[in-house]
């Protein structure tokens, strides 16, 4: 039987937070949805090293409380991890600012 290979990449990248008042509801609300719209395991952190927290859990985000001027790091691992690294960092450099960013029909998926 012939076996399929899985396309799996890994992609990191680090984005200070910008936002005044830190990762708080609306923010982690908005970084867990497009967490979600991704097929591969995204996950965040304050620290290099970890811990790293399952980007796609709410209550995972929102328990970081991240503060203002906190590096945040991105990882992920799947078909798309290019993708959703890059497209969740331009979220936190644009503030969280949904007028900056492309409807979900015109993200183009980078994998």
């Amino acid at each position: 039987m012939k076996q399929h290979a899985t396309s799996s990449q890994t992609a990191k990248e680090n984005v200070r937070l910008i936002h005044e008042t830190g990762l708080h509801a609306r923010p982690s609300v908005m970084l867990t949805r497009l967490a979600k719209s991704f097929h591969a395991t995204v996950e965040i952190a304050c620290n290099d090293f970890g811990p790293w927290t399952d980007a796609k859990s709410i209550v995972k985000v929102m328990g970081l409380k991240v503060p203002y001027g906190t590096m945040l790091f991105i990882r992920a691992q799947g078909s798309d991890a290019s993708s959703a690294v890059y497209i969740i960092k331009q979220l936190i450099l644009s503030d969280f600012d949904d007028s900056q960013r492309t409807s979900d029909d015109e993200i183009v998926r980078l994998s």
